[in-house]
């Protein structure tokens, strides 16, 4: 457990919000405008200081300075907290460019396999070129499901199924994409997830929790993140566009959980985002087990 040291994820959390609170003040023209010429700023930067070889994508496609070193920090988490096998069947929910991946091309065995799935095609793209090319039993899929900040096309989460056979994996997990989705959607991949699952499989999921700590420390203004915004039975600081960050009650997550037959493996490993002194991570954490 942490105490006032900062992990990888606190600070780009920090990095990212700080740049989130500066664009959100422009209209949407002038913010995309605004973006584009950041994005290619950066981007110019990165071509031009890169090593050759590097597995960090640019910044326009989520590179970020601390990128190798998140992923890192949750595959000891992975292997800590939920005792990921060399040889385990692995997917990834919202895998982006492969971030989590990486580390695990170092690890996973030849009977071993992952699979990650997103919404964006360019990070998909990008993974597929730097990634699977290089690693065989690393595949990468692009699918189409709608989310109000990250895509306009496709089905709507809650009756997405995933495109895999029924206990196909031995570990499944999501970091920070709960985090973006309404109960329903969370409903609809947690059976998915309960699918897809082999028995005393297990998954690894990030949140934002609600509890009696949280909630004091954002009435006293501790929180980098402001949840003050009801929108059903959650939380957001952006009534104007939930998803970009959601918490919910304790209670409620876990009775989502209950419902599937899910089990706690361990307590709740709980985050820094509201101003907590002792913390694992940013944001909430919580490994379950397919009963």
């Amino acid at each position: 457990m942490n105490i006032n040291s900062s992990t990888a994820s606190q600070i780009q959390s920090k990095s990212d919000r700080s740049k989130h609170y500066i664009f959100i003040r422009f209209p949407g023209p002038v913010k995309k405008f605004i973006k584009f010429f950041y994005f290619l700023f950066m981007d110019l930067i990165y071509y031009f200081s890169r090593d050759r070889g590097s597995m960090i994508p640019p910044p326009s496609n989520s590179g970020m300075k601390n990128y190798l070193e998140i992923g890192k920090e949750f595959f000891n988490y992975f292997l800590d907290y939920a005792e990921l096998k060399p040889n385990a069947k692995v997917l990834d929910i919202g895998c982006a460019t492969g971030r989590m991946a990486l580390p695990l091309t170092k690890y996973l065995s030849k009977e071993g396999s992952y699979e990650g799935f997103d919404i964006k095609r360019k990070q998909i793209d990008w993974a597929k070129q730097n990634i699977s090319s290089k690693f065989p039993n690393f595949n990468f899929q692009k699918v189409n499901v709608v989310n109000p900040i990250y895509s306009n096309e496709g089905e709507k989460a809650e009756g997405f199924v995933f495109p895999y056979k029924d206990n196909t994996f031995d570990f499944v997990f999501l970091t920070s994409v709960f985090t973006h989705m309404l109960p329903k959607d969370i409903e609809s991949y947690l059976s998915e997830i309960k699918r897809v699952l082999v028995s005393e499989g297990k998954c690894f999921a990030t949140f934002f929790l609600l509890n009696d700590e949280s909630k004091r420390l954002i009435e006293n203004g501790a929180s980098e993140i402001n949840f003050k915004y009801q929108i059903g039975e959650c939380l957001t600081d952006n009534p104007d566009a939930p998803e970009e960050a959601i918490a919910y009650e304790e209670e409620n997550v876990l009775t989502m959980l209950d419902s599937q037959n899910f089990k706690l493996i361990d307590s709740i490993k709980f985050g820094s985002w509201p101003g907590r002194e002792e913390y694992l991570s940013f944001q909430d954490i919580i490994v379950f087990i397919n009963k």
